[in-house]
């Protein structure tokens, strides 16, 4: 392997590629690790630490041990766009992975295409970063398009509900969801018929609420991390709302359990991985991967998310070779086609860079999380 000249010392020899040496892949993860959406960061950031130790105990990848940098953002774009700088000019990164949120990921959008440099698996499913196609970034979960669509699709069937609003947060990743909910709706001839916002960074609800009471929705689809969300549900409930809720993925379903218990009994959260409790190979090796690595640690929905982030992320970093640059980390990406991992099937390409499209309902019932086709007890 060519090194660069000046060296520091015997095993510093590094490759011409930036963040990769001769014992080691550096990764970049800008998230929050703190702040109100900490649950979010931290439970992604376990999940795909427990795969990185994992393949490090076994001799890493080609060799080279994967070596996880890790920047706190606390969910605020300006943070994340400073920690991105830093990562890529002078961390010495090969690779961004695991960012959280729409705002914050789309805020570096400019940095990593100018450094050409990948990002795998944000924990987004903002359709800004997947059509048209941003050849830097590889989605690995599925879009709000799909979970919003599902939700939409699931209370028609079963309640019969016509009548859908939608309270999110005022960015990005709120107007990507309602986005969504109005584009699913159209598929069966209905319209939102209200609205309701609340600022990032706040729980201030009360407003976002009042604007939809009058409207008495049979449904109300939640965007939103879990501490103003659990805020919502339990104004929600205060004011009498009749309405059904729902919630997409990003809202942290542990967290948002940990501080609505059974208040929020009868809410429906759309998730783009199976429960931790599903038996398929794949969610049963994360569990145990996860519960090794952090013992006594609960293996939540968002670490399962982070352990297959992870999982596909080293399928791309084995096929690069030895030798990996940037630009073979992402061929090698796009050539992940049909990979079944173990009961989800992982699908890559030129013009398509979100690998999984399964959305999986959930609810909360007697405070706990269940599949929503689970028996009542």
């Amino acid at each position: 392997m060519a090194c660069v000249a000046a060296m520091t010392g015997p095993g510093a020899c590094l490759a011409a590629e930036p963040g990769v040496t001769d014992g080691a892949i550096r990764l970049g993860m800008v998230n929050a690790q703190s702040g109100n959406s900490a649950g979010l960061g931290r439970g992604l950031l376990a999940g795909a630490q427990a795969v990185f130790d994992d393949v490090n105990a076994r001799g890493g990848v080609h060799g080279r041990k994967i070596d996880l940098v890790v920047g706190d953002d606390r969910y605020e774009p300006d943070r994340t766009v400073d920690s991105t700088l830093e990562m890529i000019e002078r961390g010495n990164v090969f690779a961004l992975f695991g960012y959280v949120g729409t705002p914050t990921t789309t805020a570096v959008l400019p940095i990593i295409r100018e450094a050409g440099i990948p990002l795998v698996g944000p924990f987004t499913g903002a359709m800004a970063l997947r059509k048209p196609v941003v050849l830097e970034v590889f989605n690995i979960r599925a879009s709000y398009e799909d979970e919003t669509r599902a939700l939409v699709d699931h209370f028609i069937a079963h309640d019969g509900a016509k009548r859908f609003a939608v309270f999110y947060q005022d960015d990005g990743f709120g107007l990507a969801v309602l986005a969504g909910t109005r584009l699913a709706l159209q598929r069966h001839g209905l319209e939102v018929v209200a609205t309701g916002t609340f600022r990032r960074g706040t729980t201030a609800v009360d407003t976002g609420l009042a604007s939809l009471l009058d409207s008495q929705p049979d449904v109300v689809v939640m965007a939103g991390p879990y501490t103003p969300i659990a805020a919502f549900i339990r104004a929600a409930r205060r004011e009498g709302l009749k309405a059904r809720l729902a919630s997409v993925s990003f809202v942290g379903t542990d967290d948002l359990l940990r501080l609505v218990g059974d208040e929020g009994d009868g809410t429906l959260i759309s998730q783009v991985v199976p429960l931790p409790q599903n038996d398929r190979d794949v969610i049963r090796d994360c569990v145990r991967l996860i519960e090794r690595r952090f013992p006594g640690e609960h293996a939540g929905v968002v670490h399962i998310e982070g352990c297959i982030d992870a999982k596909i992320m080293l399928i791309g970093l084995e096929r690069a070779g030895p030798s990996p640059s940037r630009a073979t980390l992402k061929q090698a990406l796009e050539s992940i086609r049909h990979l079944d991992l173990g009961g989800l099937v992982a699908d890559l390409g030129a013009d398509n860079h979100q690998a999984l499209n399964a959305v999986f309902l959930s609810k909360i019932a007697h405070g706990r999380i269940a599949p929503v086709d689970a028996p009542a007890r």
